[in-house]
């Protein structure tokens, strides 16, 4: 693992708060440990393209850049695995804009900004209105041959045809909130789309590492005496060293 400016009690710290969390909530604890200068409403704000390059950057610095991916062929139902580096997915994309984005559809215009982490968490929330949601938030204005349209009319009033040019928009905005992998099966060779969750792979990630440190603790404590804060205060490398003792004696 490389020094983060994290220590490992720091993290551990994060691991056992994010037990009792799912989802968004263990992303926003990742972010914090991305950011650990910024409060809980800053990192919130952001856009979300932003929020997933800062988290592919703290894998990097936690984990290095190679990730190892497993995808179903959605096909034949192979297991593909595959390395990625996790420099090549960080992207933040270009920068966002001072103002509102606009979508014109035939008598429609519509002034939108990409969602922030906040939309998301409040979608996340909505169940099976999320998409409704998502668009409602951040819908600045929106006007149909002329004439405002009232907020509680939206999204619903809103041509299919002109929703999709949205979602276009706001993914050429923010390209990095929407990490997608496209994996050509090396058995059937039909293609296979797969998206790639950061804030749950690192997670997934640093819950193996806490769990397999822990272990080292209690083996190290049961053996020496040690207490955690001075177990977890060794290197990596002499933990590892003194285990190995351990294991030959």
């Amino acid at each position: 693992m490389v020094d983060t400016g994290t220590g490992p009690a720091e993290l551990l710290a994060i691991w056992e708060a994010g037990l009792t969390h799912h989802g968004q909530g263990r992303a926003l604890l990742l972010h914090r440990a991305a950011r650990p200068e910024s409060g809980t409403d800053a990192l919130r704000s952001v856009p979300v393209g932003e929020r997933e390059a800062d988290l592919f950057a703290l894998r990097r610095a936690l984990f290095g850049e190679r990730m190892q991916t497993r995808v179903e062929c959605g096909a034949c139902g192979e297991a593909m695995e595959f390395d990625l580096d996790a420099r090549d997915l960080a992207a933040v994309g270009p920068e966002q804009p001072d103002g509102p984005l606009r979508v014109t559809d035939g008598e429609w215009v519509v002034e939108f900004r990409p969602p922030t982490v906040a939309d998301i968490e409040a979608a996340a929330g909505a169940g099976s209105e999320a998409p409704h949601d998502l668009l409602a938030r951040c819908t600045v204005s929106a006007v149909r041959a002329g004439r405002p349209v009232p907020a509680d009319r939206l999204p619903s009033a809103l041509p299919g045809s002109l929703r999709r040019r949205l979602a276009e928009a706001a993914a050429a905005a923010d390209p990095a909130a929407d990490v997608t992998l496209n994996v050509a099966c090396p058995e059937c060779g039909e293609a296979t789309r797969a998206e790639l969750d950061i804030a749950s792979y690192l997670w997934t990630e640093l819950d193996s590492w806490a769990r397999d440190l822990l272990l080292d603790v209690h083996l190290l404590a049961t053996a020496y005496g040690w207490s955690e804060p001075e177990i977890l205060a060794l290197s990596p490398l002499r933990r590892r060293y003194y285990l190995e003792l351990c294991a030959d004696g």
